[in-house]
């Protein structure tokens, strides 16, 4: 399934390819691997509440930011809140860019193998083959609680908003 008019780049029209996650759905289960190259799914944070950002790559200025800022963050949200950042970054490139960024509370996903979450989730862009900026929020029961696809991936989520929304499930 391909749908246009969801997101753009620096005003650029994008193709997302998967259908849209709807709050109050099951959240997709999906695959992608971590730094070391072991798979991990969604099913494995069953139980608690869980943070997905989904971000183009770690090393340009924006997703970088978001992921720091997320970083910092999660002292405050306790230890039931696990936070993810997915992207089409290679394992690698995922392990050097958090050793340099000083992130530990947040994990990076990468989807660059199979494009599972990206599909899953609605989210692979077709023309660049990476993942459109996006923040969902799975609660411990794994349903799809927030959800938000940003108008253009250049923009920055609005962190306060993701921020005591999850607060509130807690």
């Amino acid at each position: 399934m391909e749908r246009t008019g969801v997101t753009t780049f620096q005003g650029n029209p994008l193709t997302l390819m998967g259908a849209e996650v709807a709050v109050g759905a099951k959240a997709p289960d999906f695959t992608a691997l971590d730094n070391d190259l072991n798979p991990v799914r969604l099913s494995d944070y069953s139980g608690s509440t869980v943070i997905i950002a989904s971000v183009p790559s770690l090393d340009t200025p924006v997703c970088d930011m978001e992921t720091r800022r997320f970083n910092s963050e999660a002292a405050a949200l306790g230890d039931s809140v696990k936070i993810l950042t997915v992207s089409m970054d290679l394992p690698f490139a995922q392990k050097r860019w958090c050793g340099a960024a000083g992130v530990e509370a947040v994990t990076t996903l990468s989807d660059h193998k199979d494009a599972e979450f990206g599909t899953r989730y609605g989210v692979l862009i077709k023309e660049l083959r990476l993942l459109a900026r996006a923040v969902f929020v799975v609660d411990a029961s794994g349903v799809v609680r927030y959800a938000v696809c940003l108008p253009d991936i250049t923009d920055e989520p609005d962190y306060d908003d993701v921020l005591s929304f999850v607060k509130s499930l807690n």
